[in-house]
């Protein structure tokens, strides 16, 4: 194995790592507001912001944008790899519609076997930088033994409506089988918004890709949101704790760095890795400031088996 794909097998773990700490942040804040969707359409909007600022005083990701822009006019990117912010977007929303309906453990599960199985295709395609990469066995057994230790890692997690929305009527009494279909298909837009990210990071550097990526999920949210709030009403009062809004800034970091390593190791083992580093950061959360979920011996099972399914998916990396 290269340190090139040591080091993206490290970076992956950190996004994961990222990802707990910022789900962890905007579920508190989805509890105070009573609307999850609305904790993602603040984290999404402060990040666009921070980067907003960023790219005005910085002339070199100005460049990197121009450059962006160029390659979609020549059609060296096209018009699609702009928009994996909708996936993003698409994936919150699943969240807020059916995870008080199905509990934490079918979506979770429901959205990693998504993702994961459309690794594989996505790498087979050769849709991400790192070009086209073929499904072997080993591959497809990582994947699944991923997908696996994830169910068995939230096996004893129920629903937690705290964060998410209430079950909206046009889906009360909808069949259990479409309701696990929405964050499959959700797990699904997450492999390709990667690689798509990747396209544009290599043209214009991880933060034009993640400006790109904050900009559409930002449209997508605040249209979905005003929908819920059509329906909800504003939220009667913002908290006031600083550290419930550093989720836009934890995405921008993460994102950005998910856009430079899946040109290393592929959607797959980013995938997988990440999945690791947010099952293992959980387990340190739950230690450290506990919920009312607590933590439990099948996440602890879980989390092992996630870092089996990266060394064996690894050992067929190119």
């Amino acid at each position: 194995m290269s340190a090139r794909v040591r080091w993206g097998l490290v970076f992956g773990f950190c996004i994961g790592a990222g990802v707990a700490v910022q789900g962890r942040i905007n579920g508190a804040l989805g509890a105070r507001l009573h609307d999850g969707i609305a904790a993602a359409t603040v984290s999404f909007g402060s990040g666009l912001l921070v980067l907003l600022i960023a790219f005005a005083v910085r002339g070199s990701l100005r460049d990197g944008a121009e450059r962006v822009r160029r390659a979609v006019s020549t059609g060296a990117l096209r018009p699609w790899h702009l928009l994996g912010g909708l996936c993003g977007a698409f994936f919150v929303a699943c969240q807020g519609l059916t995870v008080a309906a199905i509990g934490v453990t079918a979506f979770t599960v429901a959205v990693v076997s998504g993702q994961l199985l459309s690794s594989l295709v996505v790498d087979r395609l050769g849709v991400a930088p790192s070009g086209r990469t073929p499904v072997t066995a080993m591959r497809f057994g990582g994947a699944a033994l991923g997908a696996l230790a994830v169910l068995i890692a939230g096996w004893e997690r129920t629903a937690t409506p705290g964060g998410a929305l209430a079950v909206p009527e046009a889906l009360r009494g909808a069949p259990t089988a479409l309701l696990i279909v929405l964050p499959a298909l959700a797990g699904i837009g997450l492999a390709w918004q990667q690689a798509v990210n990747g396209r544009i990071g290599e043209v214009g550097g991880p933060l034009s890709a993640t400006l790109v990526n904050f900009c559409v999920g930002l449209v997508a949210l605040v249209v979905i949101e005003a929908v819920v709030l059509f329906w909800s009403g504003l939220p009667t009062e913002f908290p006031t704790q600083p550290w419930l809004y550093l989720g836009g800034l934890i995405g921008i970091a993460f994102i950005a760095l998910a856009a430079g390593t899946v040109g290393r190791i592929g959607v797959l083992l980013l995938g997988l890795t990440s999945v690791a580093g947010q099952l293992v950061t959980s387990i340190v959360l739950d230690a450290l400031t506990p919920t009312s979920a607590g933590l439990s011996l099948t996440a602890v099972i879980g989390s092992a088996l996630t870092l089996l399914a990266v060394a064996i998916a690894a050992r067929s990396h190119p």
